[in-house]
């Protein structure tokens, strides 16, 4: 039974580390530490971390079905440019599966509730005088989140989260635009406002406006930057 044991142990410690190594390397794309084209090197990753290339490989391969990592086996493994073409589908599942839950949250949202998304705009305010962007990604993150929560269907943001990966990276290429995060605030600001007064309509006004306010900048940073992204796209909406 012994040897059972401590080979499960093993397994586990091994899925562990890769996840962990997954999670970060996500991060890292998803936030443009690592650029779209940037190599990426098993070897110099496992070192880093102290352990085996097999973790290392797992984490790259996951990322691959994510379509942020592209593997040629002849030339190596590189971030993967932002596929344009994916942006429309990804941006309109987005928007419908947040109708739903800003509609109910307009409905359902307890005084306790509110404040706690009233507080969440107190922090975005803090972070962007602290020019803190990846604070106030979070914290962005965690505003929409919140509104899953209180409509009662927290699973809608992990979907959300997974279908929006590659707009997330267009995102981080927008937010340094000066007065961009400020912007962001204030639109949250209005649809925290109709949430708190019970309003799902205007509640759902204010997140399409939201939205498409970010189809916009993606578009205007896809002729500026060419390089991060491969397709070719009319429009984003």
């Amino acid at each position: 039974m012994a040897p059972s044991t401590s080979h499960g142990g093993t397994a586990r410690r091994a899925t562990s580390v890769a996840a962990g190594i997954y999670r970060d390397l996500r991060t890292d794309i998803v936030t443009l530490r690592r650029k779209p084209g940037d190599p990426i090197s098993e070897k110099q990753i496992s070192e880093a971390y102290g352990v085996s290339r097999t973790p290392v490989r797992e984490a790259v391969l996951k990322l691959a079905d994510e379509g942020l990592v592209e593997i040629f086996p002849q030339s190596g493994t590189f971030v993967a440019r932002i596929p344009v073409a994916a942006l429309p589908e990804a941006t309109v599942i987005r928007k419908a599966l947040e109708d739903a839950t800003v509609r109910l949250a307009a409905e359902r949202a307890t005084r306790s509730q509110i404040a706690q998304l009233r507080a969440n705009l107190e922090r975005q305010r803090e972070q962007d005088a602290a020019d803190d962007a990846d604070g106030f990604h979070e914290s962005d993150e965690l505003f929409h989140a919140l509104i899953a929560e209180i409509a009662g269907y927290p699973g809608f943001w992990t979907l959300t989260q997974q279908v929006k990966v590659q707009v997330d990276r267009c995102r981080r290429l927008t937010l340094p635009a000066p007065g961009r995060i400020g912007k962001v605030i204030a639109e949250h600001q209005e649809i925290a406002d109709a949430i708190a007064d019970h309003d799902p309509d205007r509640a759902v006004a204010h997140l399409n406006s939201h939205l498409d306010a970010l189809d916009v900048t993606i578009d205007d940073f896809r002729h500026a930057a060419p390089i991060y992204f491969t397709g070719v796209l009319e429009s984003v909406r």
